[in-house]
């Protein structure tokens, strides 16, 4: 091997030991001072539980933390360093105060007065404030209102125009959003403003791992892909979204709730009297009062034995025991022991 390509090999190794290393583990957790903090996957505490309210960090770095005494909400890095913005007193989508997220793709919608526009992780607005019903990026993509009209944004505040008789879009996922007609139809827009796949259903999923989930206007619910065909046809009372790992989606048909593959077939699972979704190839289920977790045959990958739990995500699951919560991996081992009043998800910082 040349010099050459030895210095090359070298700088590679050294390029992704430093992301790894950059890489890092986080979750909230209320302390018994009934106070919100930060640790990592080690439990080692970040930032020290001070907060009445605080939310997940993205992975760009950023937590949203709300100010309950002054009523506004900041953002933290996981130095507990508070962004400096450009900007003050702006609000966020809070989702009532449960589904709120922060940066994605680098920006945050951010309502400034009464218009909403977008702060970048600088903390500037990079995106002016002059919309209405914003959505947050996806793949580079944001629908937002302006005036009457709806347009999709790109990362440079870029427009596109949406075409068609839209009175209502969603967030993207997957390139595809979807959208509702004035006759109350639902189908899905593109990226380039235009109707993917027109409206013709009840309702919709978001597109994930290649399929979303329709309910036809007789009510039964099947999986269309992203060229609106049925892949699964419809069948079902209920349906919810693919696990990447498992390949499974949770159904219900009648008052049996089982979970389908992206083949059509049918998994019941008989040992449990809860049925959670799958997430990272594992989903939620009951025996005996105890929570434990079962795979994608339906057997028990997790012994019924916690009190409470969360679904897995980055390999961690929150679990209760003892009346305090922990954090479990996926071979149903502590990896932060239960000493918590309360533990949310575990989320990768890049």
């Amino acid at each position: 091997m040349n010099r050459k390509k030895v210095f090359g090999f070298v700088l590679a190794i050294l390029l992704i030991g430093s992301s790894a290393m950059a890489q890092q583990y986080v979750t909230q957790v209320k302390s018994s001072n009934k106070k919100w903090g930060y640790i990592n996957s080690k439990g080692e505490v970040i930032i020290q539980p001070q907060f009445e309210k605080c939310y997940e960090f993205s992975a760009d770095g950023y937590a949203p933390i709300y100010d309950t005494k002054n009523r506004q909400y900041y953002f933290i890095n996981p130095k507990g360093e508070k962004l400096q913005t450009e900007v003050s007193g702006f609000k966020l989508i809070d989702g009532f105060g449960i589904d709120l997220k922060g940066f994605e793709d680098g920006l945050v919608p951010v309502k400034v007065g009464e218009k909403w526009g977008y702060m970048n992780t600088s903390g500037k607005l990079a995106i002016l404030a002059m919309y209405d019903e914003p959505t947050a990026f996806s793949s580079g993509h944001a629908s937002v209102k302006k005036g009457s009209t709806y347009v999709v944004l790109n990362t440079k505040g870029e427009e596109t125009p949406v075409a068609g008789d839209v009175v209502d879009i969603k967030a993207f996922s997957e390139n595809l959003a979807p959208f509702r007609a004035a006759d109350k139809k639902f189908g899905f827009i593109g990226t380039n403003g235009k109707v993917a796949i027109p409206a013709q259903f009840e309702s919709v999923g978001y597109f994930k791992n290649g399929l979303a989930w329709a309910k036809t206007l007789d009510k039964k619910v099947g999986y269309i892909n992203p060229a609106g065909e049925w892949i699964i046809k419809p069948q079902f009372d209920v349906a919810k979204e693919f696990d990447a790992k498992s390949g499974l989606a949770r159904i219900k048909q009648g008052d049996q709730w089982g979970y389908v593959s992206k083949t059509g077939s049918v998994l019941y699972v008989k040992d449990t009297d809860l049925y959670g979704d799958f997430s990272n190839g594992l989903a939620q289920g009951r025996k005996n009062a105890k929570i434990g977790f079962f795979n994608s045959k339906g057997e028990w990958a997790i012994e019924p034995q916690f009190e409470g739990s969360r679904d897995f995500k980055n390999g961690y699951a929150a679990a209760k025991k003892n009346d305090k919560w922990g954090m479990i991996n996926t071979e149903g081992k502590w990896v932060i022991e239960p000493t918590f009043e309360a533990i949310k998800d575990m989320e990768l910082i890049k």
